[in-house]
């Protein structure tokens, strides 16, 4: 049996497509996980918010082996106790936790993100309390969080300027629209539609449009 274990808190790592679960049965998931991870993510996060509690570890467990085999990092969203039981990184939202309590309780190596949606303030609490990447959003509208905040591209580029942390960009980014995003200096761009409405064997494809579009 393979030891969980999470990847060291390098950014060089947090650079890239970072690519969110959607609520898909498993069974239909796990494939366009595995397609993503053989194409090429940088960073994947375990986001299922209509699954049963008592099935998340399970779930969890099977996308993490996954991950583990493509030897990319696991994040798990909003909960810090999934993260410690797994050995995995965690990405907090500003009403889910301290990224403090986070940080003591995973180590110095688990990636942490923090939500910090369009405000420096945010990021800079964030920042002072070990927040491994900031992440701002929503960019563009999105259907996964159709009420967020907006955030401007100004804003991203500000926070690029003044944060070491890796920028992270969510909310309904594209191939087609990344590439101003990219120019604001974000490192990790987070997706969920733009991937995962596609069947697996098309998902190939897209993310190597996106290395093509990240890479230029």
């Amino acid at each position: 049996m393979i030891k969980p274990e999470c990847h060291t808190n390098d950014p060089q790592r947090l650079h890239g497509l970072y690519l969110i679960t959607n609520d898909d049965p498993l069974d239909v998931l796990l494939p366009k996980l595995e397609a993503a991870l053989i194409a090429g993510i940088a960073l994947l996060q375990f986001r299922r918010k209509k699954t049963p509690n008592s099935q998340l570890e399970q779930e969890a467990r099977a996308i993490l082996a996954l991950c583990q085999r493509y030897n990319v990092s696991l994040v798990i969203n909003d909960n810090l106790a999934l993260a410690k039981i797994l050995n995995c990184g965690v990405h907090l939202g500003q009403d889910d936790g301290e990224l403090a309590e986070a940080r003591a309780t995973l180590g110095r190596d688990a990636i942490i993100g923090r939500t910090c949606h369009a405000s420096l303030t945010l990021a800079a609490q964030a920042a002072r309390e070990g927040a491994s990447y900031l992440a701002f959003g929503a960019v563009y509208p999105s259907t996964t969080k159709p009420h967020a905040d907006r955030v401007h591209l100004q804003t991203l580029i500000n926070a690029s300027q003044q944060f070491a942390q890796p920028i992270c960009a969510i909310g309904g980014l594209s191939v087609e629209n990344a590439a101003e995003v990219k120019a604001a200096g974000v490192d990790l761009f987070a997706v969920v539609g733009d991937v995962l409405n596609l069947t697996a064997d098309r998902i190939p494809d897209r993310i190597q449009a996106w290395h093509d579009r990240l890479e230029s």
